[in-house]
C-alpha cells in the first residue's frame, strides 16, 4: 500500500450514503424540482456512482443512512417539530410504501452493506445505530456522499467529528437545493469541522481509483 492509499485503509474507512430516495434524486421525485439545478450542476449521480463504485471495489464499509419514512400520523403529539419536519409532514416526502421512499436504483445497498435506523431530523448520529456501528466494525473514517448539504449532511458530519471520527466530504458527490447551500456548506461550515473536502477525482486519484480504472 503506497502513501496515498493509506489515508484511507478500507479497514478503517466507511462511505455513508445520506438519504438516496427517489424523492430526492430521481425524476419524478418530490423533493427533485428543488434539487435538480445543482444535481445537475455538480454532476451529482455520476459522482455518487462513482464513489460507490470505487467503496465497493476497495473494500471500504458501506452504510446507508436514511431519512425516516413519513407515517400519516407522524409528529402529531410532538410539542416541537422543526420547520423542515412541518415541511415533511406537509408534502409526505418519503412517505412509508411510496415509490419516493424507495431507494434510487443505482444506490440500491447490496449484500453485506448496512441500513441504519432512520433519523427523525438531520443528524444521521442522533436516535439512531450508525456510531455503535461504525465502532463495531473500528470505522475511523467517514466519507460523506448524498443529500443535502446544509441538513443531514452537514449536520451528520459535524455530529461525527464530535464523536472522534476523521471527517471526508466529497463535495460533487453532495446535492442541496440551491448554490448558496452548497456555499454555506462546503465555504463557511465545512473548514470549521472537516478534515478534508474533496471532489470525486481529488479522492479517487487518492486512493488511486479513478474512473478509467474501475471495472
Amino acid at each position: 500500500m503506497n502513501d496515498q492509499e493509506s489515508a484511507y485503509p478500507p479497514e478503517e474507512t466507511a462511505l455513508l450514503v445520506i438519504d438516496p430516495y427517489n424523492d430526492f434524486l430521481s425524476e419524478g421525485g418530490k423533493l427533485w424540482p428543488e434539487a435538480k439545478e445543482v444535481a445537475e450542476g455538480v454532476g451529482l449521480l455520476d459522482h455518487m456512482r462513482a464513489m460507490l463504485s470505487a467503496a465497493r471495489s476497495l473494500g471500504f464499509h458501506v452504510f446507508i443512512v436514511p431519512h425516516h419514512q413519513t407515517k400519516p400520523g407522524d409528529y402529531r403529539t410532538w410539542d416541537h417539530l422543526s420547520p423542515t419536519q412541518q415541511h415533511v409532514v406537509q408534502r409526505q416526502v418519503f412517505a412509508a410504501g411510496s415509490w419516493g421512499a424507495e431507494w434510487h436504483p443505482d444506490f440500491v445497498p447490496r449484500e453485506g452493506e448496512l441500513v441504519m435506523r432512520q433519523h427523525w431530523a438531520s443528524s444521521g448520529f442522533a436516535n439512531t445505530d450508525l456510531d455503535m456501528l461504525l465502532k463495531q466494525h473500528r470505522v475511523q473514517k467517514i466519507v460523506l456522499i448524498g443529500m443535502k448539504a446544509n441538513t443531514c449532511v452537514d449536520t451528520t458530519a459535524r455530529f461525527g467529528q464530535e464523536l472522534g471520527y476523521h471527517v471526508t466530504l466529497i463535495r460533487d458527490a453532495i446535492g442541496a437545493f440551491n448554490w448558496d447551500e452548497m456555499r454555506a456548506t462546503f465555504d463557511i461550515n465545512a473548514p470549521a469541522y472537516a478534515h478534508a473536502v474533496l471532489t470525486t477525482d481529488e479522492f479517487l486519484t487518492m486512493v488511486d481509483k479513478r474512473p478509467h480504472e474501475m471495472a
